[in-house]
C-alpha cells in the first residue's frame, strides 16, 4: 500500500473517530432488533402489503422472505433514466425467482443539468440532491424492507440516493445503472460546432442538429461528466456488481446484470447467511478508493462536493486536503471527453474500469480488502461480466490497454497526477481540475473583471468587450446565494478567448460541472461571496494570480487594504422566486460550504 494512501486513510479515520463510532452504534443497534417488519402491528402490515398478490402476502406475513425496496429516479424525459421504466417489473420477477419479494417503495425526482444549463431551474440542481436523500428516507420509512435496489444515474441523483440509503445503514443496498447510450457525434465535432455558434458563425438549426446527433438515444450521455463519474464511484466503492457501470441499455448483458443485482441483494439481507449492511461497505477505505478513482479517471469536479456529503452521511469527515494529497500520488489513466476526444463506450472497449482498478490495485493505490455487495474484495472488480448462454458469469479482465491513447497504465500514464488541485491563498480555498488544461495555461496572472452572473459575462463577450488578458471573477454563485448553479455556459466563450491567444481564467464560488474543460477554473471558492468570502472584495483591475502548479490563488493587493474593503453588494431578489425557487429558501438559509458538502440538513460535528 502506498504510504500516502495509508496516511490519508488513517487521518480520515482519526478525524472521524467519534462521529463514525456514533453512526455505527446507531446502525448496529437498529439492526439488532431484527427485520422491522416483524414489529409492525397487523394493521400496519396489512396496509403495507394490501396491493400485493396473495403469494407475496403470504411470503411477507411469515417473515421469512426478504422484501426488497425499489427506489427509482425514473422519468422518460431524461435519456439516462428512461430505461428504468421497465426495471421494477424485471426486478420483481428476479426476486420471485429466488423466493423474495420486491415492492416499488418510492420515486425520487431526477433533473438534468444538461437541460437546465443557463436557466433558472439550474438553481434547484444542487439542492435536488438533498431532496432526493429526503425522498429516499420517506420511501424507506415504513419498516417494510430488508434491503433496497436503487435506480439512478445522473448528477445529483446517485449521491442523493446514497446519502438517503446511508441513513438506513443497517440495510443492504445496491445500485443498478442503466448504462450509456451508444456513441453519437464525436465529441470534438460537437465542441467545434458549439464554438462556431458562440461566434455567430453557424445558426441554431445547425447547433441543434449537432447536439441531437450527440444526445440521440436512451442511456447516459457518453462524455465523462458527473453522471458517468457516479457510475465509476458506485463500482469502485463496491455498490455495483463488477463491470456494471458501462454496459449499454437494452442489451441482454444489461438485463442479466439487473436481474443478478436484485437477487444478490436478496442474498445479503438480515434474513440470509451473508448479511452485508451498507454501513459496513461505505467506510473510510471506500471513500478513499472513491477519491482515487475520481483522480485516476479524470472525473467530475462536482464530486469534490458530493463525496464529502456522502462521507458525512456515513459518519466520516473528509476535506479538500485529502483530495489534494491523493491526487498528488494518483496518475491520470484515462483520456475521456472533456479530457480527450474519446467517450465512455470507447473507454469501456479499451479496458474500462476493470483495467483501471487492476492497475491501481497493483500499484497499491487503492484498498483491496474492503466490503462489497459482491461478497469479495475489490479484486473481483477487475473482472468482466459476460453471458454464457443465458448464464451471467465473470472472467479475468484485460491486463493490457486496448487503446493507450484512451487508457494508460501505471508505467505510461496520461498524466503523472490526477489533475485535481487544491488552491489556497488570501481569497480562501478552491479546487481546480487541470487534467484537460495545457501546462502553459495552468499559471495565469491577469487583472480581474468582476461579474455577478454568467449572463453578464456572456453579454460582454457578445459585445466584444473581453478581447484581452483577464481573470473572470463570477461571484454570488455559491449555495447560499443562488443554489450554486453550474456555469457551463462560460466554457465556449472563455475557450474562444484562450484560443485567440489571451490569458484567461475563471474564479468563482459557483460550480463549473463535470464537463470542465481546457480553461483554468478555480471553482467552489469558499467562503462564498454571500457568506463574507473575500471574493466579494475584488475590484476590477486587481491583479489575481492563479497558479495551479503551486496550488496558489491570490489577489495581489496589500493585505491591510484588501481586508479593509467593504464587501460588494448584489441584488439577488430575482433569484428568490420563479420555477419553485421560493420553496428552497430554507435550504439556502442553512446550507453549509462547498468544502463541507453543501449540505442543507443543518448537520453539525455532533450529528451522528
Amino acid at each position: 500500500m502506498h504510504s500516502v494512501l495509508k496516511k490519508v486513510t488513517e487521518r480520515i479515520a482519526r478525524r472521524s473517530a467519534k462521529l463514525r463510532t456514533q453512526y455505527l452504534d446507531q446502525m448496529h443497534r437498529t439492526a439488532e432488533s431484527g427485520p422491522h417488519r416483524t414489529h409492525l402491528s397487523c394493521g400496519n402490515l396489512a396496509h403495507g402489503f394490501a396491493a400485493c398478490s396473495n403469494a407475496d402476502k403470504a411470503a411477507l406475513a411469515n417473515n421469512k422472505a426478504p422484501n426488497i425496496a425499489i427506489i427509482s429516479a425514473y422519468n422518460d424525459m431524461l435519456s439516462a433514466h428512461q430505461p428504468f421504466g421497465a426495471y421494477p417489473g424485471q426486478i420483481k420477477q428476479a426476486l420471485h425467482d429466488v423466493g423474495a419479494v420486491g415492492q416499488m417503495a418510492g420515486g425520487v425526482p431526477a433533473m438534468c443539468d444538461g437541460i437546465t444549463q443557463g436557466r433558472a431551474g439550474m438553481e434547484l440542481s444542487l439542492f435536488s440532491r438533498d431532496v432526493i436523500a429526503m425522498a429516499t428516507a420517506i420511501a424507506l420509512s415504513h419498516d417494510m424492507f430488508d434491503g433496497g435496489v436503487m435506480l439512478g444515474v445522473c448528477d445529483k441523483i446517485v449521491p442523493g440516493l446514497l446519502i438517503g440509503a446511508l441513513r438506513f445503514g443497517h440495510l443492504p443496498f445496491a445500485f443498478a445503472p442503466a448504462g450509456p447510450m451508444t456513441s453519437g457525434l464525436p465529441n470534438e465535432e460537437k465542441t467545434r460546432i458549439r464554438k462556431l455558434f458562440a461566434e455567430n458563425k453557424v445558426g441554431r438549426d445547425e447547433l441543434l442538429k449537432a447536439e441531437s446527433q450527440s444526445y440521440h438515444a436512451p442511456g447516459t450521455c457518453t462524455f465523462y461528466g458527473t453522471a458517468n463519474s457516479n457510475q465509476m464511484l458506485m463500482e469502485i466503492m463496491g455498490l455495483h456488481l463488477p463491470g456494471a457501470a458501462f454496459v449499454n441499455p437494452g442489451t441482454p448483458l444489461r438485463d442479466a446484470m439487473t436481474t443478478a443485482v436484485a437477487q444478490r441483494i436478496a442474498q445479503i439481507t438480515p434474513l440470509g447467511d451473508t448479511y452485508t449492511p451498507i454501513c459496513d461497505i461505505v467506510d473510510e477505505r471506500a471513500i478513499v478508493n472513491a477519491i482515487v478513482g475520481l483522480n485516476a479517471t479524470g472525473g467530475s469536479t462536482n464530486h469534490t462536493i458530493h463525496i464529502i456529503a456522502i462521507a458525512r452521511a456515513a459518519g466520516l469527515i473528509v476535506d479538500w486536503d485529502d483530495f489534494a494529497s491523493l491526487s498528488a500520488i494518483t496518475p491520470l489513466l484515462c483520456r475521456i471527453y472533456p479530457n480527450g476526444p474519446a467517450d465512455v463506450n470507447q473507454f469501456h472497449a479499451a479496458g474500462g474500469l476493470g483495467f483501471v482498478i487492476n492497475e491501481l490495485l497493483c500499484a497499491g493505490l487503492i484498498h483491496e480488502n474492503v466490503t462489497t455487495i459482491a461478497g469479495q474484495g475489490l479484486e473481483a472488480y477487475t473482472q468482466d461480466p459476460y453471458l454464457d448462454g443465458d448464464s451471467l458469469k465473470w472472467r479475468s479482465g484485460v491486463t493490457c490497454s486496448g487503446n493507450k491513447q484512451i487508457v494508460g497504465s501505471m508505467d505510461k500514464p496520461i498524466n503523472p497526477d490526477g489533475g485535481l488541485k487544491l488552491l489556497k491563498g488570501n481569497l480562501g480555498r478552491a479546487v481546480i481540475k487541470v487534467s484537460a488544461v495545457a501546462p502553459k495555461h495552468q499559471i495565469v496572472e491577469a487583472p480581474a473583471i468582476t461579474f455577478s452572473s454568467q449572463d453578464e459575462l456572456m453579454e460582454r463577450f457578445g459585445k466584444g468587450e473581453l478581447e484581452r488578458d483577464f481573470i473572470a471573477v463570477v461571484r454570488f454563485q455559491g449555495p447560499r446565494a443562488n443554489g450554486m448553479p453550474e456555469l457551463h455556459r462560460l466554457t465556449p466563450p472563455l475557450s474562444i478567448l484562450q484560443d485567440r491567444g489571451f490569458k484567461v481564467a475563471l474564479v468563482t464560488d459557483g460550480r463549473m460541472s463535470g464537463a470542465s474543460g481546457k480553461v483554468p477554473a478555480a471553482i467552489h471558492l469558499s467562503p462564498e461571496g454571500l457568506d463574507g468570502g473575500m471574493i466579494g472584495k475584488i475590484l476590477d483591475g486587481d491583479m489575481i494570480r492563479l497558479n495551479a502548479k503551486a496550488g496558489v490563488l491570490d489577489v495581489r493587493v496589500e493585505q491591510k487594504e484588501f481586508e479593509a474593503r467593504p464587501l460588494a453588494k448584489t441584488d439577488l431578489s430575482s433569484n428568490r422566486h420563479g420555477v419553485g425557487r421560493e420553496l428552497f429558501s430554507g435550504m439556502r438559509a442553512r446550507v453549509n460550504s462547498a468544502e463541507n458538502g453543501a449540505l442543507s440538513f443543518g448537520w453539525n460535528d455532533e450529528t451522528p
